[in-house]
């Protein structure tokens, strides 16, 4: 469901500029997740703020770093106020915890079958995530699945979330 209005425990979907929005691109067309626009995912929290998977460690921003942005606020259909706030609650858990490019290649790698064994024990272990795994996590933790499609925990990126969620 699509809002124009964010309410805590929605997704923010919107671009990146330059080398690492292109990057990010090319990640999740190797995932089968198409070649658009969006290349960055955030959990909005209480208060005005948000949380984001950045280099150098997930952290807590004020909302308007977005302002004048083009971005897009999805949630899944009936989400309650229960669970808004309990994704909330868990998004505090991941304040700090890193950030990987690696994840878009070991995603990469599950989508085309290479025979990595550990490759998720490995992705689980490490706790690095990429922005579109951190909001995925938030939601898992409050007891919200957002896919039923069998994906391993961990394996989403942000055209993911939006083609789940947006269409």
């Amino acid at each position: 469901m699509k809002h124009t209005t964010p309410l805590p425990g929605d997704i923010g979907l919107t671009q990146i500029s330059g080398v690492t929005g292109r990057l990010i691109r090319l990640g999740q067309w190797l995932n089968g997740d198409g070649f658009a626009d969006y290349q960055h995912a955030f959990l909005v929290l209480p208060d005005d703020r948000l949380l984001e998977a950045v280099p150098g460690g997930a952290r807590i921003r004020p909302l308007t770093q977005y302002t004048g942005s083009s971005v897009l606020y999805v949630c899944p259909e009936g989400l309650t106020g229960q669970q808004r706030t309990a994704i909330c609650d868990a998004a505090m858990e991941y304040v700090g915890v890193p950030y990987s490019f690696l994840d878009y290649l070991a995603i990469a790698a599950h989508r085309f079958h290479v025979p990595l064994p550990g490759l998720r024990r490995y992705i689980a272990s490490t706790r690095h995530m990429i922005c579109s795994q951190l909001v995925d996590q938030c939601y898992l933790d409050a007891g919200v699945h957002l896919f039923a499609d069998g994906r391993w925990p961990g394996y989403v990126t942000p055209m993911a979330l939006y083609q789940l969620l947006a269409h």
